[in-house]
């Protein structure tokens, strides 16, 4: 039975990686943060269902004992490193926070994989935020790295620190550079889902309005998912490597509104206000994957279309309004 290790568990991505890989036969170790590793902690709501057959650890990934003692005791097969502190707004409000946790934590797994499990397959999520205010679009493995933000900075440190890893310690790492990928999971931090989760307070005469920067603001916007999916492609490839996951299809946030305003009927021009202290001082106008290469090596394309996937969102957000779970 292969062992698979998951930080971050009880975020976005995890969950549905820890379902993927049951279903595949995996035994799956999850890292989580806190002290309480029960139903009790709320952090862990979002991998409740599938909590009865993980391995929880408790740890911090900037912590290089913890995370020597965490590859010692999970000798996994492979390691899925999701933990960081994600989002542009929290990485300006604590850069060093955002670095320290995200690059040191991404440098001391890998090295205690090198120290411990150096047979382990090792896969860190990297962001299209690596690119900044790209000067080309489609986005590829060869588009340079120009990031404008911390947290951006940070993941494309972790991945050039898998790289090294990869080139000089011949470990067999590999980076997913994914483009913005939301389900009903994601924070409410996270653009699309401030505005499913809006538009069904306002539905639900819970909210009045809804305040926005930049409404014509592009991004390639996918399943979490689906993208999960793609992350275990890649390390059940011969070859170690790098690659873009993503859509390869834009949409501006004036599609958002459409769509999931018009899901629950109605027009949010009546609702929307443009705010200027939500225009980010660095804003790229447009990110698209270009998906060519995971789809030659692994054969991967995302499943769910955008308004599918909004759908899906808007529909949780009204379930857990009705049921008082937001």
């Amino acid at each position: 039975m292969k062992k698979a290790l998951i930080t971050g568990v009880a975020g976005q991505d995890g969950p549905y990686l820890a379902k993927l890989l049951l279903g595949k036969g995996y035994e799956v170790h999850g890292l989580i943060r806190g002290t309480a590793s029960d139903k009790s902690n709320p952090r862990l709501h979002k991998v409740s269902h599938v909590l009865d057959s993980i391995k929880l650890h408790r740890g911090d990934v900037a912590d290089y004992p913890t995370m020597c003692k965490l590859i010692a005791k999970a000798q996994p097969d492979e390691v899925y490193h999701l933990a960081a502190i994600a989002g542009i707004g929290p990485s300006f409000e604590d850069e060093f926070g955002t670095l320290k946790c995200n690059t040191n934590g991404t440098h001391y797994l890998l090295s205690a994989v090198k120290e411990l499990k150096p047979d382990a397959k090792f896969f860190f999520a990297s962001t299209s935020e690596i690119f900044g205010n790209a000067k080309t679009s489609p986005q590829n493995e060869e588009t340079p790295i120009n990031s404008t933000s911390p947290y951006g900075i940070s993941k494309a440190a972790g991945l050039n620190l898998a790289k090294m890893y990869r080139e000089v310690h011949k470990i067999f790492a590999c980076t997913g550079i994914i483009f913005n990928h939301i389900s009903p999971y994601v924070d409410v931090e996270f653009l699309p889902r401030k505005i499913t989760l809006a538009a069904a307070k306002i539905k639900m005469g819970m909210q009045k309005e809804l305040r926005l920067g930049n409404l014509n603001v592009k991004r390639d916007w996918g399943f979490a998912g689906d993208y999960v999916e793609a992350m275990q492609l890649i390390l059940n490839q011969d070859k170690p490597g790098d690659y873009v996951i993503g859509t390869g299809e834009t949409h501006a946030v004036r599609e958002v509104l459409d769509a999931v305003f018009g899901f629950v009927g109605l027009d949010w021009k009546k609702y929307v206000v443009v705010d200027e202290k939500f225009v980010r001082p660095a804003e790229a106008f447009e990110w698209r994957a270009d998906i060519t290469k995971i789809k030659q090596v692994t054969g991967w394309v995302p499943q769910t279309d955008f308004k599918s996937l909004l759908k899906m969102m808007v529909d949780a957000d009204l379930e857990n309004l009705q049921n008082n779970n937001v």
